[in-house]
């Protein structure tokens, strides 16, 4: 009988065709995906987005409730300053220190009360005397939201020395699309916040030019609340370049697009806008720029070019 030869069998290896042939199938399922996952990251984020907007609107109704009232949205402050609805909307949540409104607060800028006299937000509460401390916490009241997910930033977190007329201590609140801002601090962009004038009847884009940010020439909403900061531009671009932050203006800068867009729909018979008796939230979105499709408000709107 013949003994059996059992030969050894040299492992077969992939060829280089093989092998440029399953990567370019990968390389073509990874293109395919990166945009379904974009889409849900999105989608994601829009969702926490409108969670947030729904925190913020309950704790803007117990200030209401603690105080018979909405906080003032108005361009300026009591002094003329420059002070837009989105920083009262943080104060009157978190206070301008996140320890709390205070209760003599009249939304002053510089943090005095309305005789220009105490210091309600003191920079070093801690270096008070223990009196006054106790004194000072005693009065405030909130936050309406907690501090560690409020989303408060300086404006100098977010626009880096480009804050305009605004002081770059001043806190605001902002929305969930963080990115890295030229003060290399990763922050979203501020929430817009306007006051509803229940006193006024209109919604109407062609009163704009006789607008002012004290006359809102009987609309319900003044653009001008928000316009200066919309004006500063988008923060995470560098200025004096193509698109920058010198040239980069919001698309929301435009008041028109305002009305436009606030503009409910369900209302036919005349101009109308959402939550014409409370306030409107607004956020720039994913892409970071106020006045397109993109924005979230805390109320389903239809964008209009």
């Amino acid at each position: 009988m013949k003994p059996t030869v059992t030969q050894a069998r040299k492992p077969r290896a992939f060829t280089i065709i093989e092998l440029l042939t399953v990567m370019s199938i990968i390389v073509i399922l990874i293109g395919l995906m990166v945009p379904a996952l974009n889409k849900v990251r999105r989608y994601a984020r829009d969702v926490q987005q409108k969670a947030q907007f729904n925190a913020i609107n309950a704790a803007v109704e117990l200030f209401n409730n603690e105080f018979d009232g909405y906080p003032p949205s108005t361009a300026v402050d009591s002094m003329n300053q420059p002070y837009c609805g989105a920083m009262k909307l943080c104060e009157a949540l978190m206070g301008q220190d996140l320890l709390g409104f205070h209760t003599s607060s009249v939304f002053r800028r510089d943090g005095l009360d309305a005789a220009g006299k105490l210091l309600l937000y003191p920079p070093n509460i801690d270096a008070m005397p223990p009196a006054l401390r106790d004194n000072n916490l005693k009065a405030r009241k909130g936050p309406f939201l907690q501090v560690e997910n409020a989303k408060a930033w300086r404006m100098q977190d977010i626009y880096g020395t480009n804050v305009g007329p605004y002081l770059g201590t001043t806190f605001v609140l902002c929305d969930v699309y963080e990115r890295p801002m030229q003060s290399a601090e990763k922050t979203g962009m501020p929430i817009l916040y306007y006051k509803a004038d229940t006193a006024n009847s209109y919604h109407d884009p062609n009163f704009v030019q006789a607008m002012t940010p004290a006359d809102s020439r009987g609309n319900i909403f003044n653009y001008w609340d928000n316009h200066a900061l919309v004006q500063l531009g988008k923060p995470w671009q560098t200025a004096g370049t193509s698109g920058g932050a010198a040239a980069a203006t919001h698309k929301m800068a435009d008041p028109v697009r305002f009305y436009r867009n606030t503009r409910s729909t369900q209302v036919k018979t005349t101009m109308r806008p959402f939550r014409a008796d409370t306030f409107i939230l607004i956020s720039a979105g994913w892409d970071g720029e106020y006045g397109t499709a993109d924005d979230i408000c805390n109320f389903d709107w239809r964008y209009n070019e």
